[in-house]
Formats: structure tokens, C-alpha cells, sequence
């Protein structure tokens, strides 16, 4: 098996988990197995690096500083592992090896990049390249750098353009978590879950997996997530499955929209609760929901709409803080759905500006980290679905 194994910084924070990464790297070899590795800077070097430059570094003196860290990381690395008997080499920007390259504008020259790492995966059966992570370097020979949670990005990269089996994130969590155990009682690992439930968490504080580097991921590609601990870079931890889909979907049937007005609504406890409780006893499904801050507005199938509209009346009815609920039927939903558009600045402009400048009215917009719903007439439904597909 073909494994690109990614060691952060807290996993090479000291000689005792160096010696730990060496083992489980070393275990593996001698196993039959293809290993490279790809290391961050050990513990906070790059943050304090980052802290001490104190006077005014243009981006080249600035990355070549911060540079310093991965490139130590890799040296003790393959030192460690030589002195196991296994034959490694350090890969850093400027070796004949190298193989993250970036255009003049900082992105990924994705045809250089893919065909330097084939070339490097030709030579794992005799060698184990320990590579710097979060650096890259420019067609000029000079440092850049791949940005927060540049080192996942680098290693689930090269997983793909190595066609690796797999690409296994060594950190110092035990994978992704029920909740965060500092806070929750009873949190347990989670064995698997998908790239899109991923991104969504990471996008909303989840540090795990780089938001960025779980756009490199494809179908064939495993990424595992496990604890520098556990000492084995083959089984445990948590399995990520699928790749990103970018999607463009139409609802096929209308949708009615029902807004319970209210007195400071989002300040009165549990009445979300209540409302949505209401419609799912009756087994309603609610398509979507938005709040402000004097009202709550659920989306349902239209068909449903008047069953909906009479329980939710009954809570208005029921509670003095809650004054009249209204109903606008024949309503369309065209979703957004894609793993770059959280990398993409201006997204919901893109979206918004081309449907306004037609003259259609937009009811909702209702987002999460990986997806935009937009919410317009039935009747406007086509146009706005072809606008939509244009701009993406």
C-alpha cells in the first residue's frame, strides 16, 4: 500500500514523539509498505518565528524565515529514521526532488506539481522522502507558502498526485470527535464521517483537517485521521469517505413559505423548538428555516402548507409572545453546493448580483459553509436556475 503520511507539529513537538513518528514510519516500511512523509515544524516554531519578526520583511524575507521550522522538522526526521536503519532523504524547496510549485500568482501550477510528484513516487520503493509542509516553491526558485493548514494541504495533495492509497493526518486529537471533549462529557471518536460533514465542522471551528486540503481529495484517495499516540499509521482513528460534489439543484415541487411574526423572538427560549416540534408531529418536513430577529420562517412542500399554517396558528394562538403567522405559497429553491465556494471571495455577490440585475426578486438566501440556497417565485424558478448555472 501507498501512504503519505502528514506529521503536525504538536506529533514532532519533542525528541520522545520524533522517536514516535520514526517508529510508526519505520513499522510501516518494514512492513512492505510505501511511505512518504510529509512534517510540520515542530510544536509552535512557526508561530514564534512569526512572533519575531519584528521589523517591516517584504513576503520573500518573510517566507524564507518561517521556513526554518519545517525545514528542522524534516532533518530530525530523517536523521530519526536512519538511525532505524531505514534509508530517507529531506525534500525542501530548492532540492532536485521538490515538488509543490507554484505560478507567479501563488496558486498551484497543479501540471508541474502533479508530474514532479510522480517522479517522486517512482523512488518510494527504495526511499522515504520526508517533505516540508505548508512550503512551495515558484517557477523563479523562490519560497511561497500554501497558507493556515498548509502542511494537510501538501499531504492529502501529494496523496492525490502520488496516487497514494492513502493519506493518514497524524495529530493530537483521536480523530473527529462526538464534540469537544474539553467542553462535552461523553465525547467518543467518530469512525467515519464525509468530506462535506467535514468541511462543514472545520468551516465552523473544527480543527481537524485543513478546510483547503479537503479539496484535494478525490474518491480514491482515504484520509485518516489519527493520534500521534496510537503508534500506527495503518489502522484506527477517523476514516473521511467521498469527495466534493459541486452541484447545482432545483427543487422539483413549490414550496410554501410560513413566518411566525413575534416580539424579540430570538430572545424568547425554546420557541424555535416548539414551532418545529409542532410540524414534525405531524410529520412535515421542513425544507429550511430563517430567523431574524422578530421573526422565524419555515420552508415546507407546498402541498403541506395549510396543515402546516393551522398548527403553527395554534402555537401563535397559545403564546403571548408570538402575534400572526403568514403564508406565501408557489416558492422555488435553487442550492449552491460545492467545496470551494467557502475559498471563494464575493460568492454570495456572484450569486445574488447577476439574479437582482434581471429583475427577479430574491425571497431568501439561507447559507452554510459549503452550500447557498436561494429562495424565488415558482414562476421565476428557470431563469434564475440558468443565471445560476452561468455563473458556475
Amino acid at each position: 500500500m501507498r501512504v503519505v503520511a502528514k506529521f503536525g507539529g504538536t506529533s514532532l513537538g519533542s525528541g520522545d514523539r520524533i522517536n514516535r513518528a520514526a517508529d510508526s514510519i519505520a513499522a510501516a516500511v518494514e512492513a512492505g509498505h510505501e511511505i512518504a512523509v510529509v512534517a510540520s515544524a515542530m510544536g509552535n516554531t512557526t508561530d514564534d518565528l512569526l512572533e519575531d519578526i519584528e521589523f517591516d520583511a517584504d513576503d520573500r524575507d518573510r517566507a524564507e524565515i518561517v521556513s526554518m521550522g519545517e525545514r528542522t522538522s524534516v532533518r530530525m526526521l530523517k536523521a530519526a529514521l536512519a538511525s532505524r536503519g531505514i534509508e530517507a532523504m529531506f525534500v525542501e524547496p530548492g532540492s532536485d526532488a521538490w515538488p509543490v510549485i507554484t505560478n507567479d500568482l501563488g496558486e498551484v501550477d497543479v501540471e508541474e506539481t502533479q508530474r514532479r510528484a510522480t517522479a517522486l513516487a517512482d523512488d518510494l520503493d527504495g526511499v522515504v522522502p520526508v517533505v516540508t509542509g505548508f512550503l512551495a516553491q515558484n517557477h523563479d526558485g523562490e519560497i511561497t507558502t500554501l497558507g493556515r493548514g498548509g502542511s494537510d494541504t501538501t499531504a492529502v495533495m501529494l496523496g492525490r498526485y502520488m496516487e497514494a492509497d492513502e493519506v493518514v493526518i497524524v495529530t493530537d486529537v483521536e480523530g473527529v470527535m462526538t464534540g469537544d471533549p474539553h467542553v462535552v462529557e461523553g465525547a467518543r471518536n467518530v469512525g467515519r464521517i464525509t468530506v462535506d460533514e467535514l468541511r462543514n465542522l472545520s468551516f465552523r471551528g473544527a480543527e481537524v483537517v485543513a478546510p483547503s486540503a479537503l479539496s484535494y481529495k478525490d474518491g480514491n484517495l482515504d484520509v485518516r485521521v489519527v493520534h500521534y499516540q496510537h503508534g500506527d499509521l495503518l489502522t484506527g482513528g477517523t476514516l473521511i469517505e467521498g469527495q466534493f460534489q459541486n452541484l447545482i439543484d432545483m427543487e422539483d415541487e413549490p414550496l410554501a413559505c410560513l413566518t411566525v411574526a413575534g416580539r424579540a423572538i430570538r430572545n424568547s427560549p425554546g420557541i424555535l423548538a416548539e414551532l418545529s416540534q409542532a410540524l414534525r408531529d405531524a410529520d412535515i418536513n421542513i425544507d429550511a428555516v430563517a430567523s431574524g430577529m422578530d421573526s422565524i420562517t419555515f420552508y415546507v412542500g407546498e402541498s403541506r402548507a395549510e396543515e402546516a399554517e393551522n398548527l403553527l396558528h395554534a402555537k401563535v394562538v397559545d403564546d403571548q409572545t408570538l402575534s400572526s403567522i403568514t403564508v406565501d405559497d408557489d416558492v422555488a429553491v435553487i442550492r449552491v453546493t460545492g467545496g470551494e465556494l467557502p475559498n471563494r471571495p464575493g460568492v454570495i455577490l456572484d450569486i445574488v448580483q447577476p439574479i437582482s440585475e434581471a429583475g427577479i426578486n430574491i425571497h431568501d438566501v439561507i447559507t452554510s459553509a459549503t452550500s447557498v440556497a436561494i429562495f424565488v417565485a415558482w414562476d421565476d424558478r428557470e431563469e434564475t436556475l440558468e443565471i445560476v448555472q452561468g455563473e458556475f
